[in-house]
């Protein structure tokens, strides 16, 4: 079994990069000048036509291996888009800061799986993608691309906001490592689910990140959703997330810490004592011992 999982993260890391490769192609005129023009006149055909390719490529690989195929298409897939983000956000084009909010949406839907199948294979799915996390998800993802076209589109001015970007990228990033280091300090005791049963080997993490924060993976994931907003410049969006989200984990974090109390007792109920949520207004369920 581990051998698989291990296949399952080199694939998913191999069909990143390639997808992501794609930002590449306007380079290869530079090898001759005189093919120039190529890239300038044709240059949607060229990124449709490597789309295609891979895609092609990807299903002879794949043919006789269906799960290792539906991991390669979705790693592909946000690799090409993370590619396209970063030809946005080189680009002369007030398109810029949609191409940083391309990047990170696109990384952190690869890296959850990715890093999930090097430090917690044994809950390794499709589902470790989150790409199919809840239909609220993608109805915030879907408004949020709306807003940002509409208010692009009506008042573009709004959306060069640099600096106001700016600290949006630093959240997005700082929220990614900080989620990415709790599920590395968990690793098998980390799950993308709430768990009800206490599963064999299952111990509880009070070190490294979580020494600073009982949720630290909710905490990134919190300041990194607010982060993507504040790099698309949307008012309305930011807002919404800020509450919709913060009602999200103070709901989830309240149960999940039930579970907690009865998995870990005492323990638990101390580590509550000595370390916050790290999220703010949002104290957890407190139980009596």
């Amino acid at each position: 079994m581990a051998i698989r999982f291990v296949r399952e993260a080199k694939t998913s890391f191999l069909c990143f990069l390639l997808g992501a490769a794609i930002c590449f192609l306007p380079s290869v005129p530079l090898l001759d000048p005189s093919l120039q023009y190529v890239w300038i006149d044709f240059w949607k055909y060229l990124l449709g036509i490597y789309a295609l390719a891979f895609n092609v490529i990807i299903s002879l690989i794949f043919i006789s291996d269906n799960n290792l195929y539906q991991v390669a298409l979705r790693a592909g897939w946000l690799g090409l888009f993370f590619g396209l983000g970063l030809l946005l956000s080189v680009a002369k084009s007030t398109l810029v800061h949609f191409g940083w909010y391309i990047m990170a949406l696109s990384f952190f839907h690869w890296s959850e799986y990715f890093i999930t199948a090097l430090t917690n294979p044994r809950s390794l799915s499709l589902e470790s993608f989150l790409l199919d996390h809840s239909r609220e998800y993608k109805l915030a993802a879907v408004s949020s691309w709306a807003e940002f076209m509409l208010e692009w589109y009506c008042f573009s001015g709004l959306k060069q906001i640099r600096w106001l970007s700016m600290i949006g990228l630093i959240m997005v990033v700082g929220g990614e490592i900080l989620r990415k280091c709790s599920m590395y300090t968990a690793r098998a005791n980390f799950n993308h689910y709430i768990q009800h049963v206490k599963q064999d080997g299952h111990t509880l993490v009070t070190y490294g990140v979580y020494s600073l924060f009982r949720h630290p993976a909710y905490v990134g994931w919190f300041y990194w959703s607010i982060g993507t907003q504040l790099i698309l410049c949307n008012p309305l969006c930011l807002v919404g997330y800020t509450v919709v989200t913060w009602r999200f984990f103070r709901e989830r974090i309240y149960e999940e810490e039930i579970y907690l109390l009865n998995f870990f007792g005492e323990d638990y109920f101390e580590y509550q004592k000595k370390v916050g949520t790290g999220l703010p207004f949002i104290t957890g369920y407190r139980g009596e011992l």
